[in-house]
């Protein structure tokens, strides 16, 4: 499975970008998508998650009503839409897939077991 995440970049505060993470290499069916970001100095943090099939969502709370993960089956693509964005949002954003979407570690890096390269959101004030 590979994952190839882009769609990163410079934007203000209170700006929007949308993250795109094209997947391939398998079947998805079982699968959940994660986005994860990590800052400098900092651990990596989940920020949201979409179950393949049944298009159940996950958030952290520091995103939620501001970031919408989706995903298009036909595309084999996950997105992240991001609005009202933050200086505290600036981070690498890494996508990432678990096969076994009935895990209910949704949130927990370790959970997932392949990672796209990472692209970096920087948020200016």
């Amino acid at each position: 499975v590979q994952l190839q995440a882009s769609g990163g970049g410079l934007v203000q505060a209170g700006g929007s970008l949308r993250l795109s993470c094209v997947v391939s290499g398998g079947t998805f069916s079982g699968y959940r998508m994660g986005w994860f970001r990590q800052a400098p100095g900092k651990e990596r943090e989940f920020v949201a998650a979409i179950t393949w099939s049944s298009n159940r969502t996950y958030y952290a709370d520091s995103v939620k009503g501001r970031f919408t993960i989706s995903r298009d089956i036909v595309k084999n693509t996950v997105y992240l839409q991001m609005n009202s964005l933050k200086p505290e949002d600036t981070a690498v954003y890494y996508c990432a897939a678990d096969n076994s979407a009935r895990s209910t570690a949704w949130g927990r890096a370790g959970a997932y077991d392949y990672w796209g390269q990472g692209t970096q959101v920087t948020v200016s004030s």
